[in-house]
């Protein structure tokens, strides 16, 4: 399967943009707020700013050998969020994304989203996408099922930040239903 260049993507109000080192600090800033990261999965409370460095140090890396792609999501050239292609394989990846606080509500998730599934699909070549959600997290869910997404099935998985097991919920989205 052929790799995109990191090349940025446009929407009417968002400029998503390759993901570089330099923006671990910005992420670090968002992370640092408990009401974002405890929705993550992965990610370190409080943050670790060593392995935050180390993680966007390896972007490039992951998106050229066709592991990853990864946009910060920018407005008026400031960092709101993130929004990512990962885990691709066997012609399928999991979408995510996380905000700061403040992008709370205004449909940039979304519409950051929606672009990165027509990149996804039309210049990556997946046909499906995966993704998900703490099952206390329904405005998540929200953005899926309206993005197109199918609820697969709901699993118990270790959250890192909460230090335990949440219910998470499952979805999929095919190239085809779209």
């Amino acid at each position: 399967m052929p790799v995109p260049s990191r090349r940025p993507l446009e929407t009417e109000r968002l400029l998503l943009r390759p993901t570089t080192a330099e923006d671990a600090g910005r992420a670090l800033e968002i992370q640092s707020d408990w009401q974002v990261t405890r929705m993550l999965r992965m990610a370190a409370f409080p943050p670790d700013r060593a392995a935050t460095e180390t993680w966007f140090s390896d972007h490039e890396r992951e998106w050229r050998a066709g592991e990853a792609c990864r946009f910060a999501v920018e407005i008026e050239g400031r960092m709101v969020g993130l929004v990512d292609i990962d885990e691709i394989a066997d012609g399928e990846g999991e979408l995510g994304y996380w905000f700061e606080r403040t992008a709370w509500g205004s449909g940039y998730a979304s519409e950051a989203a929606r672009e990165t599934i027509r990149f996804a699909f039309e210049e990556v070549g997946l046909s499906a996408l995966k993704s998900g959600h703490a099952e206390d997290n329904p405005a998540s869910g929200r953005i899926l099922v309206k993005l197109g997404f199918r609820h697969l099935d709901t699993v118990e998985r270790f959250s890192r930040p909460r230090g335990e097991n949440i219910r998470q919920r499952r979805y999929v989205l095919s190239a085809t239903s779209g």
